[in-house]
């Protein structure tokens, strides 16, 4: 991926960005407002997955060894990163796959 599209993908998400802000200071619909948010985001995650393929190709594939290991172990932490949860959100109840020991038991009838 060449320098200059990586740029004119950034100039529209810019667009985009302003666009959203106009949203906002003419108090359009909720609904609308997050659509664009939404596309925004997916804009700049498909400019990241770019720049990322791009830093593979060219930085870990023309690397020998333990340099090119180590890059490569630094672009998958910074993606998975992206999507991957909180802890917190794995310390959950509902997270929890062996049921509560310490509840009333509702599955006998009484």
């Amino acid at each position: 991926m060449q320098a200059g599209e990586i740029t004119n993908r950034l100039k529209r998400v810019e667009g985009q960005v302003r666009g959203l802000q106009r949203m906002i200071e003419e108090q359009r619909d909720c609904e609308a407002i997050l659509t664009q948010l939404m596309a925004v985001r997916a804009a700049l995650d498909r400019v990241g997955l770019l720049i990322a393929d791009s830093f593979v190709q060219n930085c870990v594939l023309t690397t020998d060894g333990e340099l090119a290991r180590e890059r490569m172990g630094r672009v998958l932490e910074l993606v998975f990163s992206r999507f991957s949860l909180p802890i917190a959100a794995a310390d959950t109840p509902e997270a929890d796959s062996e049921p509560n020991q310490e509840g009333p038991d509702y599955d006998q009838a009484g």
